[in-house]
């Protein structure tokens, strides 16, 4: 466990760091939102650490507060989760039980790949920082380290933010007007700026950014994205030729 810490270094820690912080601050938001809609502490806290997504979590309270049933806001928070299927197998790169040529990193970290239940935790932690943050680094080793060091962290974060927002509610009606939502979608165009450099990143995002505002009005909340990822498919051909 400490060699899996000592591999994070100090810019992966500060990023983490700072998504966490604006995780929990968009958690406050979600507290406040989630009080303001009937929900009760323990169950705005129970929601924040169980489900552990801030956009299906949104719109649950959402649909059920607008007088929908718990079957379709359950429905409609798996559907805007089915995103995390394309992270998952972004992150199964690093987390799988396969072999990989970074084979030193079990054994100088005593970490069991196949141990199944790391890998359900795992799978628990994968979202959009945690592995934008992971396939970022450079080794297997590096990926694995800063993956659990996001994750957890935002693990941590978004549920004390939920509680906080919960406590606040009853002072705070209004989350919008604290502007607390702005802050998360600054901290993760700050952590894709990099990437862009690279031209195909660049052209899958202009792509996908285009097809997303194209599609938005058409389709229900939170879909838009998922039509958006075609980019990546459109963008391979280009990648082939890179490498």
């Amino acid at each position: 466990m400490r060699s899996l810490w000592r591999t994070v270094d100090r810019d992966t820690v500060r990023v983490s760091l700072l998504i966490c912080l604006s995780v929990a601050i968009v958690g406050v938001s979600y507290g406040v939102t989630a009080g303001s809609a009937g929900f009760s502490l323990w169950q705005l806290v129970a929601l924040a650490v169980l489900v552990l997504g801030a956009s299906s979590e949104f719109l649950f309270i959402g649909i059920i507060a607008a007088g929908g049933t718990a079957v379709a806001a359950v429905v409609a928070g798996l559907l805007i989760n089915s995103r995390n299927f394309a992270y998952g197998l972004a992150a199964g790169s690093f987390l799988g039980g396969g072999r990989h040529r970074d084979s030193g990193w079990c054994r100088d970290s005593g970490w069991r790949r196949d141990s199944g239940w790391r890998k359900l935790v795992g799978a628990h932690l994968v979202n959009d920082e945690s592995v934008a943050v992971a396939m970022a680094q450079g080794s297997v080793k590096q990926k694995r380290a800063a993956f659990w060091f996001c994750g957890i962290g935002i693990a941590v974060s978004w549920p004390i933010g939920a509680l906080l927002g919960g406590l606040l509610g009853s002072v705070v009606q209004d989350p919008a007007a604290l502007g607390l939502d702005a802050a998360f979608p600054v901290v993760i165009l700050a952590l894709v700026l990099p990437a862009l450099r690279e031209k195909v990143t660049l052209l899958a995002a202009v792509i996908g950014a285009v097809v997303a505002v194209a599609t938005s009005p058409f389709l229900p909340s939170g879909i838009a994205p998922l039509v958006a990822l075609l980019s990546i498919a459109v963008t391979i051909p280009f990648r082939e030729k890179v490498r």
